[in-house]
């Protein structure tokens, strides 16, 4: 007791975690069942590639479409599908994204022709698009405060895990019945996880609720956004030589240039435009995209050419080039159930270190490759791999849960489109470009290694620019919140936020233990 006589105030007790309920837990398993059936497709038939190649007798042209033009169309459908959601409700777009995706994976494993498949994957990149397009606005509107950090965490998490697991399940796939059936039965794979999923999506998704104060869906701005989306990702999946390069420049500035004044003037008729003005004012979403791409391109790049090195350089079959990637899936799951914590105590500085951590592994990865001797080297790529995906599980859903908290809940599904928009043009471009110098590399006599390490090279570089981002979005973030009225308070309040982003996949362990 004090010389007042007065007792000390307690101190506070720390905020109990919030548990989903029953319902939320339904919904998010159809998110993230949904978010790893359409996400795992990429990185799967990755590893399928050289039998993909041999059986179809594709061309080089072939396989830059079935792999980069499926991104070019889950690009194209993201921002219409998105603005679809938000304006007409989300759960039949869901359905049929994931119906569409489901059936043409038949279509896709049966394909005898290269422009077959190249055509199935278009449809089934357009399927996934709409899909993902739904899951994000979903959640934001089913979830709120901390449980809506966490379940966005959740669906980050799946999709970097559904990456890094694709290569080991196409490895066993091929393993198991050879290279001639077993590329087929890549895409076979994606019918019973569709098919599970659309029975979950009909019976627990939240009915539509269109919304009645953003009823119009700025058609002109959709036309001009697919148009710029085309412009920029067209060139990457079929290069079309230096004055198509110029072409294409001219278009997409003159395009991207009309989108900003459309969405001037129909905002100031009075209409909502599809890309909100808040979004395109806030400094900080701007530079967390901007690192979401540089980390989605650099690292599918990077697996792709691990992948045709593992194979094509070493000589590894489709299953020893797997386990090579196997370490990658295991600690970015391990990094993902504890990034929480780290984030709780750095907040933003663990997006920069994670990123940072990428792209030195990248960087080692093409050292490695250059001088390591031929016996010991897949195993020090594997020691590798387990780096870069801690260094991945450490940022990448710390940073979607910083670069969303920035949109408002009226553009909740348009937000989260815009971001997987950019991170499939950062795929189309990284995998066109990284895949075509490694070909370039090897075609030019240098050499598999050589080649391997010059695309290595250009993955660190460009991680090394989303390090950049991150530290100025860092910095502009610190400076927006010391200008909040209420100060340290408000600030702390937003790092506590972001740090339970990456909680998902150890959320049941922990679900009585207050996390702060």
């Amino acid at each position: 007791m004090s010389a007042t006589g007065a007792a000390p105030a307690p101190a506070p007790a720390p905020p109990v975690k919030e548990r989903f309920d029953a319902a939320g837990r339904r919904v998010l398993l159809v998110c993230v069942a949904g978010g790893f059936t359409t996400l795992i497709d990429q990185s799967v038939l990755n590893t399928a590639i050289p039998a993909l190649r041999e059986s179809l007798h594709a061309q080089p042209a072939h396989l830059q479409w079935i792999v980069a033009g499926y991104s070019l169309a889950f690009g194209l459908a993201l921002i219409p599908g998105g603005r679809l959601g938000d304006v007409r409700g989300r759960k039949w777009f869901f359905v049929g994204g994931l119906a569409l995706f489901t059936v043409v994976s038949l279509l896709s494993a049966t394909a005898t022709e290269p422009w077959v498949l190249v055509a199935a994957r278009l449809l089934q990149g357009a399927g996934a698009g709409l899909v993902n397009s739904q899951m994000i606005g979903t959640l934001q509107d089913v979830f709120q405060g901390q449980l809506r950090a966490r379940a966005l965490g959740m669906y980050a998490v799946t999709g970097g895990l559904a990456f890094a697991l694709g290569p080991p399940i196409g490895g066993a796939v091929l393993a198991a019945v050879g290279p001639e059936q077993g590329w087929r039965l890549t895409f076979l794979l994606n019918v019973p996880f569709g098919l599970a999923t659309l029975l979950l999506a009909v019976r627990h998704l939240p009915r539509p609720r269109p919304s009645a104060r953003h009823a119009d869906l700025d058609l002109v701005g959709l036309l001009l956004v697919a148009a710029l989306t085309l412009a920029l990702m067209l060139p990457f999946v079929q290069p079309p030589g230096w004055a198509g390069w110029l072409g294409f420049a001219a278009a997409a500035a003159a395009l991207l240039g009309a989108l900003a004044r459309w969405q001037h003037r129909y905002a100031r008729r009075g209409g909502h435009p599809l890309i909100h003005p808040a979004l395109t004012r806030s400094a900080p979403y701007a530079l967390g995209t901007a690192v979401a791409m540089a980390q989605f391109g650099s690292s599918l790049a990077a697996g792709l050419v691990l992948t045709m090195f593992l194979q094509d350089g070493l000589g590894l079959s489709p299953m020893g080039a797997a386990l090579v990637a196997l370490p990658s899936a295991v600690a970015m799951g391990f990094a993902s159930a504890f990034a929480w914590r780290v984030v709780q105590r750095f907040g933003r500085r663990t997006v920069t270190a994670g990123m940072a951590g990428s792209a030195l592994v990248m960087l080692a990865g093409g050292l490695v490759a250059s001088w390591a001797p031929t016996g010991p080297l897949p195993w020090l790529l594997a020691l590798l791999q387990l780096l870069g995906g801690a260094s991945v599980g450490l940022m990448a859903a710390s940073n979607q849960a910083f670069v969303l908290r920035h949109a408002p809940a009226e553009a909740a599904g348009v937000s989260g489109a815009i971001l997987q928009m950019a991170q499939r043009i950062a795929a189309a471009v990284s995998v066109s470009a990284l895949s075509g110098v490694y070909l370039r590399a090897t075609g030019g006599g240098g050499g598999h290694r050589a080649a391997y390490a010059w695309a290595s090279g250009v993955c660190a570089a460009v991680a090394a620019l989303a390090v950049v981002a991150s530290v100025l979005a860092g910095r502009v973030s610190a400076r927006e919140a010391a200008s909040v009225e209420a100060g340290p308070v408000e600030a702390a309040s937003v790092e506590a936020a972001a740090g339970e982003v990456a909680d998902a996949p150890g959320a049941a362990a922990r679900e009585n233990t207050p996390s702060r």
